[in-house]
């Protein structure tokens, strides 16, 4: 399975250039594409309105998220209903960070307060294939991993179909990650996320908000070109594509890369690696990944 996200634009007239980067990811055939919303819930009609071109017009299967950020049960149900309207199946069910100008999530009158409580009610509300995400290294918020994979547990059980990880640079962190999980009695297929490195500030910056720890050989193979973008982007494919070898060489069910809305580098790094994209998933909670055309 191979899978990218991309976000919707900060201004509108970037809209085009987005969907450049849509056409071009396109042909390296994605079994999905995801959506984000913006910051604290923000960019929500116009996550949908991408999502919609991209299932209904573009041809390739996609995956939106949504959260629980300022979003009664109301909302969410009205938000289930255009969602079905619209032919789109599949949603990242999440918490959600807080609304800009707030330090912690808090919950809206008549909402959700935790992820799992999403999972639920949309499996309730209609006929949706529901991913949830999974943090390697910890969420930021949670005071250990052995609670994180609590947490974790219980939108599993709530009825997620699967799981995409947040971006890691160790693939031993993700595979301590994984065997816990599976450890924990979750069985549903867990798929890595991998953040190609574009620029040296840049991943500096996202590491440190997603938790995210940075190998130090390659942080300081990244630093010593850190003025020379071209090398910082090589270096940084060059690790993404070690990464992607090594995860496939151990049995993951996919990729999941998260582009940032560009499309040379991961269509370079696709190219490089050898997926198998016909293996089928064995167990019957695996299967359901399927749903939806996924």
């Amino acid at each position: 399975m191979l899978s990218f996200e991309i976000f919707p634009p900060a201004r509108e007239r970037s809209t085009r250039e987005l969907f450049a980067t849509i056409d071009a990811l396109v042909t390296i055939d994605p079994d999905f594409i995801s959506v984000t919303y913006g910051a604290g819930g923000s960019t929500q009609e116009m996550t949908f309105e991408i999502a919609s071109r991209i299932k209904n017009h573009v041809g390739t299967e996609v995956l939106t998220h949504l959260t629980c950020v300022e979003a009664s049960e109301k909302d969410i149900l009205e938000i289930l209903g255009h969602l079905e309207q619209e032919n789109i199946r599949n949603i990242l069910a999440l918490r959600g960070d807080p609304p800009n100008g707030e330090t912690s999530f808090r919950k809206s009158d008549g909402g959700f307060e935790y992820a799992n409580e999403l999972v639920t009610f949309i499996n309730r509300h209609g006929d949706f294939s529901v991913a949830v995400a999974g943090y390697p290294e910890c969420h930021v918020e949670a005071p250990d991993l052995e609670t994180d994979l609590e947490n974790l547990k219980k939108k599993v059980d709530a009825g997620a179909d699967f799981i995409i990880t947040q971006l890691f640079f160790d693939n031993d962190a993700f595979y301590r990650f994984r065997d816990k999980a599976v450890s924990r009695g979750i069985a549903v297929p867990i798929i890595p996320g991998i953040f190609p490195v574009f620029n040296f500030k840049q991943i500096a910056k996202i590491a440190s908000l997603c938790g995210a720890a940075i190998p130090e050989p390659l942080f300081a193979q990244l630093e010593a070109v850190s003025d020379r973008a071209d090398e910082v982007a090589r270096y940084g494919m060059e690790h993404a594509i070690r990464q992607s070898e090594g995860l496939l060489e151990n049995g993951i069910p996919g990729l999941h890369f998260y582009s940032m809305n560009r499309s040379d580098h991961v269509t370079q790094i696709v190219n490089q690696l050898n997926m198998d994209r016909k293996a089928p998933y064995e167990s019957e909670s695996e299967k359901r990944i399927d749903r939806g055309a996924l």
